[in-house]
């Protein structure tokens, strides 16, 4: 049975995966190449270190975690099309703060945008939103 945490990173996922036209990963390496529609990757992050709560013990967690966005340049206008799926991204994590109740609340900063040079491979355009997870665990393993 998985933990509640990798049910919460399973869950942001998919809920990533609404992202119309889109192509969502989770923990994977920058490709040379980037479909039409654009790249989201789940990046897992860092769960930090929990308060405690007594009788009976609970950990509270605010879990770190970062999606980067990426875009192959080359379109007319990257800057467009990189709002758009940034719209997009907020729009379907806006739609389930809890991640089906997973999580007591999902929280997200601006994006960071930068080009992306790769040896070999095309420019890309891309952005990382920093996302927190708040949850609780009666375990810090579990």
């Amino acid at each position: 049975m998985p933990s509640i945490r990798e049910k919460i990173l399973s869950a942001l996922l998919a809920r990533l995966e609404t992202v119309p036209d889109a192509t969502v990963r989770r923990e994977a390496p920058l490709p040379e190449t980037v479909p039409a529609g654009g790249l989201i990757i789940l990046r897992d992050g860092d769960p930090g270190d929990p308060e405690v709560v007594l009788s009976p013990v609970t950990y509270l967690w605010e879990h770190q975690t970062e999606i980067e966005i990426i875009l192959q340049r080359g379109q007319d206008d990257d800057s467009a099309a990189l709002d758009t799926l940034l719209m997009a991204v907020g729009n379907a994590l806006a739609a389930d703060r809890s991640l089906g109740g997973l999580a007591e609340w999902l929280d997200w900063g601006a994006p960071k945008t930068s080009g992306l040079v790769i040896d070999g491979a095309a420019s890309l355009r891309g952005a990382t939103v920093p996302i927190t997870i708040h949850y609780s665990s009666p375990d810090p393993l579990g």
